[in-house]
């Protein structure tokens, strides 16, 4: 998730015609914005959406974010190790209660592996806790382990998370691909032993000798002293 100074910026742009109504007047107006925050001097985040639409005057100041957005951050305020992105197709921001809410196909991936998939995503920045009122999936460990319930929570580095009802868990095994299954699924001629093989119908109409007496019986040419 993003820190709370990606909504500290003041965007310049077009402001419209008053309507009459200044709760309904927009502040705020930019296109195809991408900003970089940095701390110390360093790379924090990556903040892009291509609509932004402020409404500072209302009675709860917000922005909205109609077109969705992507953010990217990084760890230690680092300039390449990235560690979490998010995306959604619509995203809001409650300005007084610094509350994030991310709507549409969400997407939470983290660095080490964990994704988060929910049609609806909080983020307070006061209590630094994420959480989610529908149903959400979490896959982990490379797509073996997935989670999936309803009312999901997690503090923001997304470490300690847990559902308020699970639903249900899968582990799922990881497929070779197909040509290696292949082969080792259908063995050569070679490999099949004599006795899986299918007798012919003439083995199958001529009487069987007992194996006993297979064993016994010396082959042409060899003696039975020969033959021990």
């Amino acid at each position: 998730m993003a820190g709370s100074a990606i909504l500290l910026f003041s965007c310049g742009g077009e402001e419209p015609a008053d309507s009459g109504n200044a709760e309904s007047l927009m502040t705020e107006y930019s296109e195809n914005l991408s900003i970089v925050n940095s701390q110390n001097g360093r790379k924090s985040y990556h903040f892009v959406t291509p609509l932004l639409e402020g409404y500072t005057l209302a009675r709860e100041p917000y922005r909205e974010f109609p077109k969705g957005i992507k953010i990217t951050t990084y760890k230690n305020d680092s300039l390449t190790d990235v560690d979490a992105v998010l995306t959604a197709n619509y995203a809001i921001y409650y300005v007084d209660r610094e509350l994030w809410e991310a709507k549409g196909n969400v997407v939470v991936e983290k660095s080490d592996g964990k994704t988060l998939y929910t049609q609806q995503l909080f983020w307070n920045a006061r209590t630094k806790k994420i959480y989610s009122n529908v149903d959400s999936k979490i896959v982990q460990n490379n797509g073996r382990d997935v989670f999936v319930g309803e009312g999901f929570e997690s503090d923001e580095e997304f470490k300690d998370w847990r559902f308020r009802r699970m639903k249900g868990r899968m582990e799922v095994e990881m497929k070779r691909p197909t040509d290696s299954l292949a082969r080792d699924s259908v063995p050569s001629r070679t490999d099949v032993p004599s006795s899986a093989v299918a007798p012919s119908p003439a083995d199958r109409t001529a009487p069987q000798k007992p194996l006993e007496e297979v064993r016994r019986r010396p082959e042409r040419g060899v003696s039975s002293s020969d033959s021990k």
